[in-house]
């Protein structure tokens, strides 16, 4: 237990809540982010304006800055940060929605986050430990749907 995840409509949001709960003393070994790489998808870079995550937040933030494109099959591009990428690292059977169950979500809710990161929304995900509630709290600032994972 200990574990806490949110969608985000906005990936800008999901960026300002890293950067709050990096803030807060989370660790990039504690966060994770994954949202397709919406700089492909628009003639424009979108995400932060075709900057790097959290230039936009302030330069150094230490999970946004290590944030990376990895290719998932039948997902395509991505950009990843923190744990849960690099159990996406080489990742060929069961994708995006099989690192969400190594991390610890159940299959059903791994499929429908895979689903929300198709549909260009971002997930974060805190291993918080203890300090569940504290995470918690602070992803509901942003305002998504934040739930506890149980088990």
């Amino acid at each position: 237990m200990g574990k806490v995840l949110a969608t985000f409509q906005d990936p800008a949001r999901a960026e300002e809540a890293v950067h709050a709960l990096e803030e807060a003393g989370f660790t990039d070994r504690e966060i994770s982010l994954v949202s397709k790489d919406h700089r492909r998808q628009t003639k424009g870079d979108s995400l932060a304006d075709g900057t790097a995550w959290g230039a936009g937040i302030g330069a150094g933030a230490g999970l946004l800055a290590s944030a990376g494109l990895l290719a998932i099959p039948g997902i395509g591009p991505i950009l990843a940060a923190g744990p849960l990428a690099a159990a996406l690292t080489g990742a060929t059977v069961g994708g995006l929605t099989g690192a969400f169950m190594d991390w610890g979500v159940p299959e059903a809710e791994g499929r429908h986050l895979q689903r929300e990161v198709e549909e260009g929304r971002a997930v974060v995900l805190v291993d918080a430990g203890p300090r569940a509630e504290r995470a918690e709290s602070i992803l509901r600032r942003y305002g998504q749907e934040v739930q506890a994972l149980h088990g």
